[in-house]
């Protein structure tokens, strides 16, 4: 497969074969902790095993030239114009990416890059995080710098940040860096401190459910919400409590305090931000003692708080999510990503998945329209050179 995307980028920007690398970085699914990687709590994401290619040949006029197979529209621009333009689109992430890279001192000489994606965009899997990390990590590589994967991940959480404009958490691009086969990562976002737990699910597979409703993660509620958490951490420190992100705050404590914040809106945003660290806590227990069950539960109890707490989900989300939860061998399910449309993520018996996916698109395009797409992907490795 990769032999065919070095063809395919030797037909668009010609030239020798010798100077040509490829490199892959993953998608992610995140099994439980939404919302909270931009408070300081907890999730549990895997590395999935589609995910985005990158053929590239450095160049030494300083130009870079960028096309996709997912997108007809080529992108070029000097390494003196490492600038968003909107008119840029897609090619706006590698620019970011080149332009933090400019920050650090990198010398840039240009490039000839080509993109593969096997992630929907806006389907909550991470394609943004994909291309990024993949574009970081070999730049790093080829301009033969010294930046771990962690730094990677900020680095490219940064671009996000300032560049695009999204304040995205950081932990897409640290599942995406450091993702391991068949483990997923339980981080503690405030400090990054992970551990690898083995992903061990016997008879289940994970199913990944696609609304088909595009989000776009800049255009959506995403930046609202996270300014609510900051003015629930406002109002709980102003009433004496001394933390300095939500996800230093306990069930309990929070259960003592929760007073102190006198928008119900607002301290619905926290409520869910506190119980989801907690079910964070208790499902990668409940894994480790191989309790799938009680994991699943506290997978539909995510999605029930990210539906009234939070409200990201929408009618395509919840419709999936409740045809799913109905479905025979299907323990939990739950959306995953920002909300606002892309993906649920479910744990359905082996012998059952080829039913879930029929009935689900039935009942689904019964009630929506059109039909939601089904992968089925195990836990995968992080970027990487291929």
């Amino acid at each position: 497969m990769e032999n065919q995307y070095v063809e395919k980028f030797l037909s668009i920007f010609e030239g020798e074969q010798q100077e040509v690398h490829t490199f892959f970085a993953p998608g992610r699914v995140n099994l439980i902790g939404e919302h909270t990687d931009y408070n300081g709590g907890f999730v549990f994401p895997a590395a999935l095993t589609i995910g985005t290619y990158m053929v590239i040949r450095l160049r030494e006029d300083g130009y870079f030239h960028l096309a996709s197979a997912n997108f007809e529209q080529r992108i070029s621009f000097h390494q003196s114009d490492l600038t968003f333009k909107k008119e840029d689109d897609w090619g706006n992430y590698p620019k970011g990416i080149l332009s933090q890279f400019e920050a650090l001192d990198f010398a840039l000489t240009g490039a000839d890059i080509y993109y593969i994606g096997h992630i929907p965009n806006g389907s909550g899997l991470s394609s943004s995080a994909s291309i990024g990390m993949v574009t970081a990590f070999a730049f790093n590589e080829l301009l033969k710098g010294s930046l771990s994967r962690v730094e990677l991940a900020k680095l490219c959480q940064r671009m996000e940040n300032h560049f695009m404009g999204v304040n995205s958490g950081i932990m897409d691009q640290f599942a995406v860096g450091l993702g391991k086969e068949d483990h997923a990562l339980f981080i503690n976002t405030h400090n990054l401190e992970f551990e690898a737990v083995p992903l061990t699910l016997g008879n289940y597979k994970i199913v990944i459910s696609n609304t088909n409703k595009r989000r776009g993660l800049a255009d959506s509620k995403y930046n609202e919400r996270r300014s609510q958490c900051e003015e629930g951490l406002k109002q709980l420190q102003e009433g004496g409590i001394q933390i300095e992100h939500l996800g230093a705050l306990g069930q309990d404590e929070f259960e003592k305090h929760q007073s102190l914040i006198k928008d119900l809106l607002i301290l619905a945003r926290v409520r869910h931000v506190i119980t989801e660290d907690e079910r964070v806590l208790k499902a990668v227990a409940a894994l480790k003692s191989g309790d799938l069950l009680q994991f699943g539960q506290l997978m539909c109890e995510s999605h029930d708080s990210l539906r009234d707490d939070y409200e990201v989900t929408g009618l395509e989300l919840d419709t999936l999510y409740t045809i799913q939860k109905a479905q025979s061998g299907c323990i939990g399910t739950r959306m995953t990503g920002a909300g606002f449309g892309g993906c649920t993520v479910s744990l359905v018996e082996d012998s059952h998945v080829e039913s879930f996916c029929q009935n689900v698109e039935a009942a689904y395009e019964k009630e929506i329209g059109y039909k939601p797409t089904f992968y089925l992907s195990e836990a995968g490795e992080g970027v990487k050179l291929i």
